[in-house]
């Protein structure tokens, strides 16, 4: 059904590409990026000030850590970034033999460990060069998949047991579902949950609800998608955007949604 939900814009700040809002409930304030300006943002609800940390080059997603630092996927590989100093420390580069690609959507599953897609950028479509990389808190990089166009959507499901991530290339545009073992982190039995061909808009960013379902943001479709765990469609909220590229939960109830978009 649609949803007839009130939608406002928090921060006109124009971005060229907005991606990956999170959450941070010690700090009631929300980080989120614009890629291709290699901007860290952190935006507070409550006084609606941004502020931004300015990277060397195109940051494709981060991951919030317990000691004042963030884990930020850069085109070149992952780096950890002092919030504090500015110091920018390179940990691993897994895509260095592909100068043409960059780190893209990720996020950490309960156990700590960051799960990042890359893509080639721009997308050739003679064929995939994106993958789908694990990285431990050891220092180790995994690549767990390949044959992406768009490694997007990535998300768990409430109990950990269930990954999903989706390929927005205009002719996939198809979301996965792997089985996930928490305990070592291999995935398993990928089978399609939602092939959005038809639909308005192409799968870009996920998040998972409480409920166990998965939010889609329909790039081109002007909306947010809400998918059952059996994969049906059981709400849709329009956007004033065409382009929205990914959300999140929060405020202190975690019953806002955050939505970051694309300029067209």
């Amino acid at each position: 059904m649609a949803g007839k939900a009130a939608v406002d814009c928090v921060l006109d700040i124009r971005a060229e590409l907005g991606e990956c809002p999170v959450w941070c409930g010690e700090e009631n304030a929300l980080y989120w990026i614009d890629i291709y300006a290699g901007a860290l943002n952190r935006f507070e609800p409550a006084t609606g000030v941004n502020r931004i940390w300015a990277l060397s080059e195109p940051i494709g997603s981060f991951a919030l850590t317990d000691d004042g630092s963030v884990l930020v996927a850069l085109k070149s590989g992952l780096s950890r970034f002092d919030l504090r100093t500015g110091a920018l420390t390179p940990l691993v580069q897994p895509e260095a033999h592909l100068p043409d690609n960059r780190m893209n959507d990720g996020r950490c599953d309960r156990q700590g460990r960051f799960w990042v897609g890359s893509m080639q950028d721009p997308v050739d479509p003679a064929g995939p060069k994106g993958s789908l990389y694990r990285f431990d808190g050891d220092g180790r990089c995994t690549r767990m998949s390949g044959g992406l166009f768009v490694a997007n959507g990535l998300a768990f499901s409430p109990d950990g047991r269930t990954l999903y991530h989706s390929d927005s290339f205009a002719a996939v545009r198809t979301i996965w579902a792997w089985d996930f073992d928490r305990d070592d982190g291999q995935v398993s039995n990928r089978r399609v949950f939602v092939d959005t061909t038809g639909m308005p808009g192409r799968p870009d960013g996920g998040a998972v609800d409480a409920d166990g379902c998965y939010w889609m943001a329909g790039n081109d479709g002007w909306e947010i998608v809400r998918f059952t765990p059996d994969g049906n469609i059981d709400r849709r909220i329009a956007l004033p955007v065409a382009k929205p590229s990914m959300l999140a939960f929060g405020g202190e109830k975690l019953d806002i949604i955050y939505v970051t978009s694309i300029r067209p």
